[in-house]
């Protein structure tokens, strides 16, 4: 594919600093020690330390700060340091993705960068992956391989990656959605390139490659870390396996083979709880792993498959990722059920149907916070509740943002982008919306 200078270098439109420097001291800013700056938060673990200790949740308790407008895409946004990031996807006859920079606490934009991006991939709405924040960097993977790195604060390009021609990237049918992750000083992402470059780990600093692992399909999930024994493990759920890497070299540790019916359509990310490992997919079912707590090894416990993605046995999550507490499962089936699984032995234990409505891939994004759950369902409801092996309490539920009809969502518009929680504050969008929003008690 022909590159044009604008696609490789983008555009950059950026305040001067001067002004940044003002919406920085803005009352209602973030403190900088307030982050979320990570797919799914802190360790990629989907959880929100917050001080709302209220037994009921209703729009008395939420008090929207701004909202400015975006363009489409399921890229859920990240915080860190008063400043709060996202993609979207913008224009007409030509068609950008933008990596967009805004004032956490006024919703001003501080910078946007824009590159021309042409998709050949199925739901061609917008963006996938979060952006990534660390320290004064910021980093991005588009849906069809371009990887930047900038400076946090400016939007200035540090360093660029054309995934597809430096790759030469087999790309799944929905492009790429798998969120960049850093461990140390390497930045890695899955990558799907050929061959042998599933996984490609970069110098966080320059974008000079480190390692390349796994001559696999790529998948749309984001890897996570673990610790197995006194050993650093990336976890790694491509299109064909789920293998634990030394996050360093690439070295692959144990490797489990994920056999599939269809395309491939692993979404959520892998959930942990010592000595399982958790993973769920759309016409896959469920696979249970259980790791090696002394060394680096893991061994396949079961995989629990119904006969098809609307009769199914065990979990068939599709875009949500599942949550494990005290050896139960909590998660969403395909069709919008919320079930209850027991560990080790992955039989149901209760569903539950008011969550999300019921339809074809319905979505709602679980976190956790204290004894309690919030989940921001496809509507754009905040819920918040309780799950135990006795069920799902529901303790209230605010409409924050709705959703628009943009082809080819499902429902009239579906609201699909993970939202970020920290602190008090709750950043969610739509495909028109980024809005911010303050939990009161």
């Amino acid at each position: 594919m022909i590159r044009s200078s604008l696609r490789k270098y983008g555009l950059i439109l950026s305040l001067p600093l001067i002004i940044t420097l003002i919406f920085s001291c803005s009352a209602d800013k973030l403190r900088p020690e307030t982050s979320w700056s990570e797919w799914r938060g802190p360790g990629a673990l989907g959880r929100w330390e917050t001080a709302f200790r209220a037994d009921t949740l209703t729009p008395g308790n939420i008090q929207k700060l701004w909202e400015v407008p975006v363009g489409t895409g399921y890229s859920g946004p990240t915080i860190a340091d008063g400043r709060v990031y996202l993609m979207d996807f913008h224009g007409n006859d030509k068609k950008y993705e933008r990596i967009r920079c805004f004032d956490a606490g006024t919703g001003e934009e501080i910078w946007t960068h824009a590159y021309e991006c042409n998709y050949i991939v199925g739901y061609p709405t917008g963006p996938r992956a979060s952006v990534l924040i660390d320290g004064n960097r910021a980093y991005s993977l588009g849906t069809m391989g371009d990887l930047y790195c900038f400076d946090a604060v400016s939007g200035e390009v540090i360093w660029y990656v054309d995934g597809e021609v430096a790759y030469n990237i087999s790309f799944p049918i929905w492009g790429l959605a798998s969120s960049p992750m850093v461990v140390d000083d390497l930045l890695i992402v899955q990558l799907g390139g050929t061959p042998g470059a599933c996984i490609v780990a970069f110098d966080k600093k320059n974008g000079d490659e480190a390692w390349s692992a796994l001559s696999d399909h790529a998948s749309y999930v984001t890897p996570i870390l673990i610790e197995q024994g006194k050993k650093d493990v990336l976890v790694c759920w491509t299109g064909d396996n789920v293998a634990g890497l030394d996050p360093g070299t690439g070295e692959v540790y144990w490797k489990i083979p994920y056999e599939r019916r269809k395309s491939v359509i692993n979404i959520s990310t892998p959930v942990v709880e010592m000595p399982w490992l958790f993973l769920s997919s759309f016409y896959d079912g469920s696979m249970l792993i259980r790791l090696d707590e002394k060394d680096a090894e893991a061994s396949l416990e079961w995989v629990i498959t119904g006969e098809s993605e609307r009769n199914t046995s065990a979990l068939h999550s599709i875009i949500s990722t599942p949550m494990i507490d005290s050896g139960y499962v909590y998660g969403i089936d395909s069709y919008g059920e919320f079930r209850c699984l027991e560990l080790p032995t992955g039989e149901r234990v209760w569903t539950d149907s008011t969550l999300v409505p019921y339809g074809r891939w319905a979505n709602a994004h679980l976190v956790s916070q204290a004894d309690k759950i919030w989940a921001f369902n496809e509507l754009g409801e905040l819920v918040m509740g309780k799950v135990s092996p006795a069920g799902f309490t529901d303790m209230g539920r605010v409409q924050l943002i709705e959703p628009v009809p943009v082809s080819p969502n499902p429902r009239g518009g579906v609201n699909w982008a993970h939202p970020a929680f920290k602190g008090d504050r709750i950043f969610a969008r739509s495909d028109a919306l980024l809005a911010a929003f303050k939990l009161n008690s």
